[in-house]
């Protein structure tokens, strides 16, 4: 998959806009994510991505960075083997793009 647009509150993946967070698999998108606490990455937040055992995870935080990324999440992610990288999603979505060929996700908040 590969993200192609991003702008406050949509991203373009694979041709397909979306309006609402998304999780971005190789095969799939997971639209209308929403975390428990909904500027905040909870491990209960990642279930799915846990699941799937990517080699990296790439979590965009907002348009402003707003989201948090709580250390405990990070470290959790790290003790399963993870790579982690973080930060606003516009660049959140160049570092995805720039992972091709290896095994990634991408958590993706759209606004804030």
């Amino acid at each position: 998959m590969r993200i192609q647009k991003y702008g406050f509150g949509s991203i373009v993946i694979d041709g397909k806009t979306y309006t609402s967070d998304v999780i971005v698999f190789p095969d799939r998108v997971r639209n209308r994510w929403w975390r428990k606490e909904g500027h905040r990455l909870d491990v209960d937040d990642l279930e799915e991505v846990l699941e799937f055992k990517p080699e990296v995870l790439v979590v965009g935080t907002g348009y402003s960075g707003v989201m948090e990324v709580p250390e405990e999440t990070l470290r959790y992610l790290r003790m399963k083997k993870i790579e982690v990288h973080v930060a606003p999603t516009r660049e959140a979505v160049r570092i995805f793009n720039g992972l091709e060929g290896r095994r990634v996700v991408g958590a993706f908040h759209l606004t804030c």
